[in-house]
């Protein structure tokens, strides 16, 4: 106990709790120094302190992370979009690494490479086995470092070399922005990286200088956020100066601050439109919830993700960083939308969701109800859409993707992403393509055929159903082989969007993921309506006196 007490005082650490922390310090480094000493087989001091401190880290909150000092570079492009490399996304494929997608304007596109290219070799090193995350590391670097490639081109198996400049990169957080419908501008933003303000106030100047604006449609589905004063910023376009955006309150009261509107506005007007979903988190849910709170818009889609929680990065020894959860923030009428309660668990130790119970009305500006403990609930509810089994089992095993690595070897060009479709004789070769290919999947009706025939033997009934049993699976094995027809629609989208990324990349892939989209079309449906809009703002009292009007 006596060299706890030396700790807590080298420490500055003073009273009982104090000591405590101390004392329990003192023995994990007196545990450690005897493992280090004694255990049968040398260990990695390294590892086994980051696993220990990840553990740790995890009963506390997801978002309480350590990064070690190899992490640093892709902790900074997290927030800040750039990094130093060729601009190219990679996954793992067999022995090897495949090129996913390469950016736009990058030096891989330049070079040549396509999405489909398998990396051989790094600088003459053979990357064989490699994981993707190691290979990732191998290809960043300086800009204006050299790296060459050993490429080889799928289906033809031919290899080549090839010299990459890099350079630095910068991952746009609008991949695209235009005009969906007549009057009806649209913005998409993938993440709250630094900066992506800036991207989206452009956006939005553009859209107005070209176009008389009748409605806007932000597009925030998939954003799983970033930075807090990019969504402050972002919000603060759309609402007058002076306005309350956010604030977080946590435990260092002196941390605790309140964010206001500090600039002119660009449009408060123009009716606006915000598409949120279960991806949707974090700084999408300050802005999609700033725009509910102060009715300046409409949230159309799903529920979002229910993330109210502000982390903090703090410096620590030998180039290594905490981020740490300090506070929870609370947009203007006042409800935090955290929706997983980490502060009590249950039993087993998972996390359940803030119950009914404790579940708090609040409202809007004008009066509109809205509720804490989950989200941001939409205005326009529109049912997300679920992919068919046989066309999940395709896009994961990636068939889809070797498909249109195919097609593009095959096609020098197509039309624009909005009008490029697939012909029957198209879907046909994908058939054929698929003939000496595994995509086995399971139906839900054959999970429940499995238990069944488990119950039926186990009661010994099983010798007096089985001639019905085996016809009726046959009938399951007869839908499966006819699923590529029942499902030719959905499959021809999905071949559609990833040809399209072949030509156009990231933002040829979101112009024709547009084109099919049932949550756009609720919003442009809902801002064309103008009565629809306004009444969607209405509190219930004056929206029941306004259709007494009617």
């Amino acid at each position: 106990m006596a060299l706890a007490a030396v700790a807590a005082v080298a420490l500055g650490f003073t009273g009982d709790r104090d000591f405590e922390l101390a004392k329990n310090l003192d023995i994990y480094h007196s545990l450690f120094r005897e493992l280090s000493i004694y255990y049968v087989d040398e260990i990695d001091a390294g590892d086994l302190v980051k696993k220990s401190i990840d553990k740790m880290l995890e009963s506390l909150d997801p978002y309480t992370v350590y990064i070690p000092e190899s992490d640093i570079e892709d902790f900074r492009f997290m927030t800040t979009g750039q990094y130093g490399g060729i601009g190219a996304y990679i996954h793992n494929k067999g022995k090897y690494v495949e090129i996913s997608e390469p950016i736009a304007d990058a030096p891989a596109a330049a070079a040549g490479i396509k999405a489909g290219d398998i990396i051989i070799e790094i600088d003459g090193r053979d990357i064989a086995d490699m994981k993707s995350e190691d290979v990732s590391e191998m290809l960043k670097g300086e800009p204006k470092s050299k790296v060459t490639l050993t490429i080889e081109t799928p289906f033809t198996k031919q290899k080549r070399k090839v010299d990459i400049v890099r350079q630095k990169i910068k991952v746009k957080s609008v991949p695209y922005y235009g005009m969906v419908a007549d009057g009806i501008g649209y913005i998409r933003l993938s993440n709250f990286t630094e900066n992506c303000s800036l991207e989206v106030k452009d956006a939005l100047l553009n859209l107005k200088k070209d176009h008389q604006l009748k409605g806007l449609i932000l597009d925030l589905r998939g954003n799983p956020g970033g930075l807090l004063n990019e969504a402050v910023s972002i919000s603060n376009m759309f609402v007058d100066k002076g306005r309350e955006i956010v604030s977080t309150k946590g435990k260092v009261k002196m941390w605790n601050k309140t964010y206001y509107a500090t600039s002119d506005p660009i449009d408060t007007r123009t009716p606006l439109a915000v598409l949120v979903n279960s991806g949707s988190a974090s700084a999408s849910e300050i802005v999609s919830g700033v725009i509910q709170d102060l009715d300046r818009g409409v949230i159309v889609g799903s529920r979002s993700y229910g993330k109210g929680l502000v982390q903090t990065t703090r410096d620590l020894s030998y180039n290594t960083k905490l981020k740490l959860t300090t506070a929870k923030y609370y947009i203007p009428s006042g409800r935090c939308i955290q929706a997983l309660d980490y502060s009590h668990r249950n039993a087993d130790g998972s996390v359940g969701r803030v119950p009914d119970s404790l579940i708090t009305k609040f409202h809007t500006l004008a009066g509109r109800d809205v509720y804490d403990g989950g989200g941001v609930l939409p205005d326009v509810k529109v049912e997300p859409e679920t992919m068919s089994n046989i066309a999940y089992s395709l896009y994961s095993k990636n068939l889809i993707f070797d498909y249109a690595t195919l097609y593009a070897q095959k096609h020098s060009s197509i039309g624009e992403p909005e009008t490029f479709s697939l012909t029957d004789d198209d879907y046909a070769d994908f058939e054929n393509f698929l003939s000496d290919k595994n995509y086995d999947y399971t139906l839900e009706s054959e999970k429940i055929m499995a238990d069944l025939e488990k119950a039926i033997k186990r009661e010994k009934f099983d010798e007096k159903v089985n001639t019905e049993l085996k016809q009726f699976q046959d009938l399951l094995v007869n839908s499966k082989d006819k699923d590529l027809l029942s499902h030719k629609s959905e499959i021809s989208f999905l071949l559609q969007e990833e040809i399209v990324s072949r030509y156009y990349y990231q933002e040829g892939r979101s112009r024709a993921q547009l084109q099919m989209d049932s949550t756009l079309i609720k919003a442009i449906s809902v801002l064309d309506n103008i009565s629809e809009y306004r009444q969607l703002l209405l509190p219930p009292s004056e929206n029941e006196q306004d259709k007494a009007k009617n």
